[in-house]
Formats: C-alpha cells, sequence, structure tokens
C-alpha cells in the first residue's frame, strides 16, 4: 500500500518541484526602505495594471519601518507599481531586475519620500509633487468665496492646462519612451465632487499628440507591449471622435464604426515644390519614413541605396516618404530635385516629426499599408528584407 502510494506521489513531488525551480529561476526585483510613524500599519505592494491596481503583497510595519518586497520583474516592457498605506501612495517603475529603496515617513509620505533605483523614478516622483501641488492650487480655487461659478470653472481649467503644457514640454516630449512620460499621461485632479484628466482627449483633441507620441515611442523600444497598444486604442479612438464631432459641425450623420485613423503620429509638411504633404495620406502603401540630413558625410551613399529600394519596391506599392532636417532649405532642394519619391523640409517649427526621437541619423520607420508603424529603427535588420515582408 506504501509502495503504492509512492509510486502516486513520486511525479506529483517532481512536478511540484519542476514549479519550484521555474518560478525560483524567474527575475526578480526588491522594493525595500523603511516608513517611519506608522507602527502597525499594513503596507500594501500593489501593481497598477491596466484594469486597476491589483495586491501583490503586504507587511504589517513595525515600530522601526522597515520593510522589504521581492517580484517578478516585468518582461519586454517597464511597469508600474506603487507603495500604500491606506490613502497615502509612492508610485514607481521598474523595467529589470532591479532594487528601489524609498525612505519615509507616514502620515504625509505620498508628499516626502526619497527614492533611489531604477531609471526613472526621481522623474516620477517630481511629477507626483508636482500633482499634489496642482490638487492643492484647484482646490484653493474651488473653494474660493469670492469667485461665480463660471470664474471657478474657467480658473481651474487655466491651471490645469498651464500645468499640462509644462508636463508636455519637460517630462512627455522630451522623454516619450521614459516610464514617466506615461506616467503623466495619466494624472487627474478632483474638484468638488467631479475628477478630471490632465490629459483628456475628450476635452480637448489636442491632447491625443502626447498619447501618440508616447505610443509610437513605446512602440519602437517596447514592440508589442501592452500598454503601448492600449495608448494607440485610446488615441483612435480619440481621432475618430474628433471627425465624428467635426461632421456633425457640418451636419453630416456618420457611422461611427465606419471611422477609421491613423496608427501613427501624422506628418505635414511641404515638399521641394512647395506642396504640402501628410505621411497619414499614404495609407494603402507601404511606407519608408525616412529622416536624413542631405549635407551630412555619406549622404550620397545613403540615396543611392534608397533609389534602389524605391526601383525595386515602387510597383509593389512601396512608398518613401523622406524629412530632410538640413538647416540650409536651399541645399535641400538642389539636392532633392531628381528624387522621384516624396521629400519634405522640417525647419523645426511646426512639425510633429521630432516625436519620432529623429536624433541620430538617418533614421527609419517602417509603417504598412493600414498606416500602422509596423518596426523602428532597434527593430530593422535588413532594410529590404523587411520592406518585402510588408508588400
Amino acid at each position: 500500500m506504501n509502495k503504492h502510494i509512492s509510486r502516486i506521489m513520486a511525479p506529483a513531488a517532481l512536478f511540484a518541484a519542476v514549479l519550484l525551480v521555474a518560478s525560483c529561476g524567474k527575475a526578480k526585483f526588491k522594493i525595500e526602505g523603511t516608513i517611519t510613524d506608522a507602527a502597525d500599519s499594513v503596507l500594501y505592494l500593489e501593481n497598477m495594471a491596466l484594469d486597476g491596481p491589483q495586491r501583490i503583497d503586504s507587511t504589517t510595519l513595525s515600530a522601526e519601518g522597515t520593510f522589504a518586497f521581492t517580484h517578478d520583474a516585468p518582461e519586454g516592457a517597464p511597469e508600474f507599481y506603487r507603495l500604500r498605506i491606506n490613502r497615502q501612495i509612492i508610485n514607481f517603475a521598474v523595467d529589470s531586475t532591479q532594487t528601489v529603496k524609498v525612505n519615509a515617513a507616514y502620515p504625509n509620505m505620498a508628499s516626502a519620500y526619497t527614492i533611489e533605483g531604477g531609471s526613472d523614478n526621481e522623474r516620477i516622483r517630481e511629477l507626483a509633487f508636482k500633482q499634489i501641488q496642482l490638487q492643492a492650487r484647484v482646490k484653493q480655487i474651488f473653494d474660493a468665496q469670492d469667485l461665480s461659478a463660471k470664474a471657478v470653472i474657467d480658473s481651474i481649467m487655466a491651471t490645469v492646462d498651464r500645468y499640462k503644457e509644462q508636463v508636455m514640454t519637460d517630462y512627455i516630449y522630451k522623454a516619450p519612451d521614459a516610464p514617466s512620460a506615461y506616467f503623466a499621461l495619466f494624472q487627474g485632479i478632483a474638484a468638488g465632487n467631479s475628477y478630471m484628466m490632465v490629459i483628456d482627449p475628450k476635452r480637448n483633441v489636442d491632447d491625443v499628440k502626447p498619447i501618440s507620441a508616447v505610443a509610437t515611442s513605446w512602440d519602437v523600444h517596447f514592440p508589442g507591449s501592452l500598454r503601448g497598444e492600449n495608448l494607440h486604442n485610446i488615441a483612435i479612438e480619440a481621432m475618430k471622435t474628433r471627425r465624428i464631432l467635426k461632421a456633425e459641425e457640418e451636419g453630416l450623420k456618420i457611422d461611427a464604426s465606419k471611422v477609421t485613423e491613423a496608427d501613427i503620429i501624422d506628418i505635414v509638411l511641404p515638399d521641394n515644390k512647395g506642396v504640402t504633404r501628410r505621411l497619414t495620406d499614404l495609407k494603402g502603401k507601404v511606407v519608408l519614413l525616412d529622416f536624413h540630413v542631405f549635407s551630412a558625410n555619406g549622404s550620397m551613399e545613403r540615396t543611392i541605396a534608397l533609389r534602389e529600394l524605391y526601383t525595386k519596391y515602387h510597383d509593389r506599392g512601396l512608398e518613401i516618404f523622406q524629412v530632410s532636417l538640413d538647416e540650409d532649405e536651399h541645399f535641400w532642394k538642389t539636392q532633392v530635385a531628381a528624387l522621384p519619391w516624396i521629400c519634405v523640409h522640417d525647419d523645426g517649427s511646426a512639425s510633429q516629426s521630432y516625436l519620432y526621437q529623429a536624433r541620430t541619423l538617418p533614421l527609419d520607420y517602417i509603417i504598412n499599408r493600414d498606416n500602422v508603424l509596423v518596426l523602428g529603427p532597434q527593430q530593422i535588420k535588413d532594410l529590404d528584407a523587411d520592406i518585402a515582408r510588408q508588400l
């Protein structure tokens, strides 16, 4: 009987051991530190998932306030977490097997903590503190006794818009691939019983631009990530709404299910003949988006290589949308006069091309026939083969 049980239990024990080894073999990150003045309080570690906070672990703090949590490290893209005691929250991001250290004091830990570790957690801390300051200013306006209801609303909106411009300039457009840029997209404030997002394309359609900037950058650096895909969905829905509202203003009715939008950041610039060109007008084509400086060393060889690609694949549906970043516009015009593809010039005054992080040139992106950016500089290994696969 005992031998029979042993024969049954042995495979199960082996399977459990395999699971244990597999679990132990996963890469981990660690969050540790001290939160003083919080004896007997429960500290929670939560994952800020797309569908809301998910509890991972918890501990009851001692009088010393020390704590340490270990969890599986994210794969493929940064992930967002928070430490929480009641409504006091510390946000942070993890992108590897790092150790993050936090020191704070309760009950004001959300507004006075230090954090070390992680490539971007100091900027997330800055954003969190700025949001707390913004909330305080909004509350002050809302509680003002000498303002009319309209004046309160106008003042709050102006305050939020000023904050939004600062955040977009200093945190989102400066480094759209950083976790802090993603974090900045989802800040909000309360005014009375209402809650509003700082960046909200439903309220202001121009707010789709920072969302698209981060989505495109995450496509490049973290291809296939759920957060990047979610940002694209938000941007696309906002652009659909814009088109429907615009049509209604013109007395037209559109079936929302028939509305589609580009899944890329549009670039609208003049070509060498002064004709305005739009990147999104090329839907139905496979597009090589190329950022280039014609005055740079190696430009001639680069142009020859692109001409070979264009000749080889243009009849099958390839188009090249080339963006020149040359300072000398006249020189650019002379260089591109005989080129068969679209070439536009960006003088840096009004284009969205900088959101593609065109810092090291030349730089290429491949866009499929549905206007979806499918490959960025880090994913393109063989330009010829990668284009052929899309055709």
